[in-house]
């Protein structure tokens, strides 16, 4: 008798003796498969109501049914309320992935304004874990957002932006000061209570409170021209100017100030979209589209419902939630609300103002499905025309490009990047510092770096890829010949590209292994576009990584180089300037102020820096 006839069966799952053990409580779900893998998350606010559904004889759509065949066991994890249930569910589906959850790619931080909690506070782009010492205003849609709103305050208000170290060891002001981005707190220019006084006001500001602002500025600005004070009355006028400029650039403006989010969900066919807005103190942020995986067969509505589980299960949850379509927005208000222990209201038909809110994210949701297609389609016809040229056969391609990046041969670093079907997958980069080599040997670094990077992959770790481009030409591409061949990889597609002459874009040569001549494809080759792009990403990549060992290297050595600086000098200048930037633009009087600096020694550094 064979092994597989020895084998026990597969253990049929028994729903109704699973079902007498469920009880009417809250908790969250796991169907599990065959092959012990959770294909689905669930919540509920009754386990045995909720999971008994699914094994009716009619379902809801034919992706139920089809999961619903493929489960062996349920597994579950009972609540103490559906607001945990529901942050339990969407960090296991982040977690777990399962294969008929809507997924959506996490972004595990927005970026958010800082406020510190000083005697002059500092401005800040943040992201990361809250401090209580500090006050946080956000979140924003991307940094572009986060930085303009920065550039407006400081127009507008004049809050430090510099660190620390800078900020208590200034005996001049910065360039900021000069063109009226910042009011000098760091050397006295403006007095504690009038700098306070500046912060309030950006914190209303921030909270939408423009008009209460306007009025105060208002208020003063008569003050001082009733006294015959008009340069402060100049000052008032200007500050009041500025924001009502940046009012009027305003999408949005909400007549009541609040915060809220604005979630559109549109389907093109069988894909599905959803943008996010971000209303914050009645100004409108920005958007942010998300493209879920997982959602063929799925309805609208329960996009938007597992948008809302794993966007919101680790997020701050606005007191307005306006959603195009859900099935019981009711039911997620009080899951909501309960996990963010104040009310969270969920409008689903809005009407006046958050209707115009919902028709621009439904726009903006639109828009963004027709720009990925259009990219995507653009993609499909670069990869499809590669793959043809290059003798590859259909269907997915995952790719890797190496490239080499030194100064004279000095701190060489190696790139590699990853692209699979076209797009970048940016969480399998990696860089290599390069040591033990003869400085400028470009073909040992690149054997470097391909044994560092296949010895894994040959070990069965990690993904092998279908095809790896080698920036260089014939010398690199035997190099990684070689390195292949040692690791029993022979058989893994190499291509290099060598440059064309004077490096110009579109005379770059194709270079294949066992070939003598090379590949020249014509300028306007689809194909030829997708390896230049996957080529000049490994490029940047490469070189962004030597300048920051270059930067890191050229900070410690600069000051080493420099009789009489030992160790702890060092240490001291740079913890006063906050890094040897700051050291550079000291004058000889402030290195003169740093404990064990004297003038003359002073006098030297700045010397040898400059």
């Amino acid at each position: 008798m064979s092994v597989e006839d020895s084998a026990p069966p597969e253990p049929v799952f028994d729903l109704k003796a699973f079902l007498a053990t469920v009880p009417n409580l809250p908790g969250v779900y796991r169907m599990i498969s065959a092959e012990g893998v959770v294909i689905y998350v669930g919540k509920a606010r009754d386990l045995k109501r909720r999971v008994s559904s699914y094994f009716q004889k009619q379902h809801g759509s034919p992706r139920t049914a089809m999961m619903v065949s493929q489960v062996v066991r349920v597994e579950i994890t009972i609540t103490r309320s559906e607001g945990e249930a529901l942050l339990l569910e969407g960090n296991l589906i982040k977690s777990l992935s399962p294969r008929y959850n809507v997924l959506f790619k996490d972004d595990k931080s927005y970026p958010y304004i800082m406020i510190t909690g000083q005697q002059y506070p500092q401005i800040r782009f943040y992201r990361g874990v809250f401090d209580p010492r500090h006050q946080y205003f956000g979140p924003y849609p991307n940094a572009w957002a986060v930085r303009e709103t920065i550039g407006q305050l400081q127009k507008v208000f004049r809050l430090r932006t510099c660190e620390d170290n800078v900020f208590r060891n200034r005996s001049r002001p910065c360039l900021l000061y000069q063109i009226h981005r910042c009011s000098g707190s760091c050397v006295g220019s403006i007095t504690a209570e009038a700098y306070a006084e500046d912060v309030r006001h950006a914190r209303l500001f921030l909270e939408g409170k423009e008009t209460e602002v306007i009025e105060e500025l208002t208020r003063r600005m008569q003050a001082a021209s009733d006294a015959l004070d008009f340069e402060a009355a100049a000052y008032c006028r200007d500050e009041i100017g500025s924001l009502r400029r940046i009012l009027a650039k305003q999408f949005v403006e909400s007549s009541g100030g609040r915060d809220a989010d604005v979630i559109a969900v549109h389907a093109d066919g069988a894909m599905p979209c959803v943008n996010l807005v971000m209303v914050r103190g009645g100004r409108h942020l920005g958007d942010k589209s998300f493209f879920p995986s997982n959602a063929d067969g799925a309805d609208l509505s329960a996009i938007g419902e597992a948008f809302i589980i794993q966007h919101y299960s680790d997020k701050r949850i606005p007191p307005l939630i306006v959603c195009s379509v859900l099935e019981d927005g009711e039911a997620v208000a009080a899951v909501l609300s309960e996990r963010a222990e104040r009310v969270v209201q969920v409008v689903t038909q809005p009407i006046g103002e958050r209707r115009t809110w919902l028709d621009m994210a439904l726009k903006n949701a639109r828009l963004a499905l027709a720009q990925k297609a259009a990219q995507d389609n653009a993609q499909g016809v670069r990869l499809t025309a590669m793959q043809e040229v290059l003798g590859l056969p259909p269907g997915p391609t995952r790719m890797e490009c190496f490239d080499i990046s030194h100064t004279m041969g000095e701190l060489t670093v190696a790139s590699c990047v990853v692209f699979e079907e076209g797009e970048a997958v940016k969480g399998d980069y990696r860089r290599y510092n390069i040591t033990g080599i003869t400085p400028g040997d470009d073909y040992a670094a690149m054997r470097d770096v391909l044994n560092r990077r296949y010895q894994k992959i040959a070990a069965g770790e990690g993904k092998m890829p279908d095809l790896v481009f080698i920036d260089g030409g014939r010398g690199q591409l035997n190099a990684a010949i070689a390195v292949m061949q040692e690791l029993g990889l022979g058989d893994l597609p190499l291509v290099g590209i060598a440059k064309g002459e004077e490096r110009k874009p579109g005379l770059e040569e194709l270079v294949f292994p066992g070939r003598e001549e090379g590949l020249h494809l014509p300028a306007d080759h689809p194909g030829l576009h997708l390896i230049q792009q996957i080529r000049d990403e490994a490029h940047r990549f490469a070189i962004t990584g030597h300048r920051a060992r270059r930067e890191k290297a050229r900070t410690k050595s600069s000051l080493e180089e420099i009789a009489g600086v030992g160790a702890k000098r060092r240490q001291r200048l740079l913890n006063r300037f906050g890094g040897l930037r700051g050291v550079l633009s000291a004058s000889v009087d402030d290195l003169a102020t740093v404990e064990g600096i004297g003038r003359e020694l002073a006098e030297k550094i700045y010397r040898e820096l400059h």
